[in-house]
């Protein structure tokens, strides 16, 4: 594991929507420059940069379409990796988002691989015998075929949309005549040319990257069994060209991603992790009495034994992919979800706009295959200036409506405004980068976690040797609560709605409140 990750808090930026510089309507690297400051001042000391190179955007950059070039809308790469320096002097570092399992269906790749007479990229794409006119698929890794595209007789599988044909990574388990193994010479193929994409980026100053879609890779793969050697592969790799370079994953199963090579993997609204109980679905966080803490707390334990030593699950705010936190939660009630994002173990992630409290938008018609998502990917909202400081765009030019409320949460309006939203999560990341106890690699006991009942109470123990403890103690609840805990907690160290109070064996917190207290 990569030793700057142990306090590292991570910042999502979606490109397109997060800052504009020229005047188009659509953010850019330069805008993204002239917002690095803001990520710093916030205490964020990573990002992550959803899809950006050359694609044909039906899939907002989920469909590449040149892994070597960005795409002109944000800019050059020269623009690019004048951001990674510019993050770099500021102590940032920068993710980008790899798409390994698909190209856009207008890659250059792709078209060539559709011609009838061999070629360098016939075996690029899985191509399944011919079906007729049949574009469904009986196999669970694989959406669905194209048929009827090409000089080619074969159907094109796809891996998410039908823009999106998958590369040949092999399959696990091989039952057809047209399907290459695992370990076959066009399989590795296609690992070695990914890897040649990381090396480039990587090259020109990019600091790792988040994986989309990490274990669709090899298809129809029991347990995950190929594409973990397939990632153990290209991890090696990294170690020997890369040694710092981070991968991240879009795995949702942290027992897979890290025995895989993965130095972390997210907890995701799929996946065994429980993590939508807490801001999402009958959110804990909500503090009602539908919400239920026992089975994330459980779940999580269980992935923290299966991954000790081996790298970090991240909890994330929200992502690109999700319908916003404050869809489901107040203000009030992010700030303890926050309390608790900060003070687990492992990187946290924030997404833009969830540090002001940024609203879902609803009613919006779907923006390059968002669909529901599009809502969640509106552009930030800096100021009280037109278009919310995103662009001096006309705003019927703006990549998506800005929020048109009057009341719309802005960075400007919470910048200096001691009670803000903003100024809680920033003094939350303040709080996590000065306690060992809450770090990435601090060991987590939940003391209290159970079914439907309030509160959530656990402790971080340092694991630099310096000995320091810690008690989180968060209620969500509108009532008081209490709970057992048998040692007498020390002096509180951050507080939010209240303090907790101990007596004789019963810790008692206040609704709506978290403390954070030395153990």
């Amino acid at each position: 594991m990569h030793g700057w990750l142990n306090d590292a808090v991570f910042y999502e930026v979606y490109p397109q929507s997060f800052q504009d510089s020229n005047a188009d309507g659509i953010g850019d690297f330069d805008g993204i420059v002239q917002r690095l400051d803001h990520i710093r001042d916030l205490g964020c000391t990573a990002i992550w940069i959803n899809p950006c190179f050359d694609s044909s955007f039906y899939d907002a950059g989920y469909d590449v379409r040149d892994y070597f070039r960005t795409a002109p809308r944000y800019g050059t790469n020269e623009d690019l990796r004048r951001l990674f320096d510019e993050a770099h002097a500021r102590g940032i570092r920068v993710l980008l988002d790899l798409v390994p399992g698909h190209t856009a269906i207008d890659h250059p790749w792709f078209r060539e691989s559709t011609r009838g007479t061999r070629n360098a990229c016939t075996d690029r794409y899985i191509w399944a015998a011919p079906g007729a006119q049949d574009a469904a698929s009986p196999y669970g890794s694989i959406r669905g075929f194209l048929c009827g595209i090409s000089e080619r007789p074969e159907r094109a599988a796809i891996n998410c949309f039908a823009t999106q044909p998958c590369l040949n990574y092999g399959f696990g388990t091989v039952t057809e005549d047209w399907q290459f193994a695992a370990d076959s010479p066009e399989a590795e193929a296609t690992r070695l040319l990914m890897q040649d994409v990381m090396a480039f980026w990587l090259g020109l100053g990019c600091d790792g990257f988040r994986v989309d879609m990490a274990g669709s890779l090899v298809k129809e793969d029991p347990g995950h069994v190929w594409t973990s050697r397939l990632w153990r592969k290209v991890r090696a790799f990294l170690d020997e060209r890369f040694p710092d370079a981070v991968l991240v994953s879009e795995w949702g199963d942290p027992a897979e991603a890290l025995n895989a090579g993965f130095d972390m993997d997210f907890l995701l609204h799929f996946g065994p992790s429980h993590y939508l109980d807490l801001f999402r679905e009958h959110p804990y966080f909500a503090g009602g009495p539908d919400g239920d803490i026992a089975a994330f707390t459980a779940a999580y334990r269980h992935m923290a034994e299966a991954t000790a030593g081996l790298g970090h699950i991240c909890i994330p705010s929200g992502n690109h992919d999700m319908i916003r936190m404050r869809e489901t939660l107040t203000e009030e009630q992010m700030r303890l979800a926050f309390a608790f994002l900060m003070t687990m173990p492992g990187c946290p992630f924030i997404y833009y706009g969830d540090e002001i409290g940024m609203r879902y938008g609803h009613g919006l018609l779907s923006k390059e295959g968002a669909y529901e998502r599009t809502g969640s990917r509106t552009p930030m909202q800096w100021d009280a200036s037109t278009n919310a400081g995103f662009s001096s765009a006309p705003a019927a030019e703006l990549y998506l409506p800005i929020d048109p409320e009057a009341d719309r949460p802005t960075v400007a309006a919470q910048r200096d405004d001691p009670d803000s939203l903003y100024a809680t999560v920033r003094g939350l990341v303040a709080l996590r980068h000065a306690h060992p106890a809450l770090h990435a690699d601090a060991a987590v006991d939940f003391l209290y976690a159970e079914d439907h009942a309030y509160p959530f109470v656990y402790r971080r123990d340092a694991a630099d040797g310096s000995g320091e403890s810690l008690v989180v103690a968060i209620n969500p609840s509108p009532a008081q609560a209490s709970c057992p805990l048998r040692t007498r907690p020390g002096e509180a160290v951050h507080v939010i709605g209240g303090a907790a109070r101990w007596q004789d064996g019963t810790l008692t917190v206040p609704a709506g409140s978290a403390t954070v207290m030395r153990a």
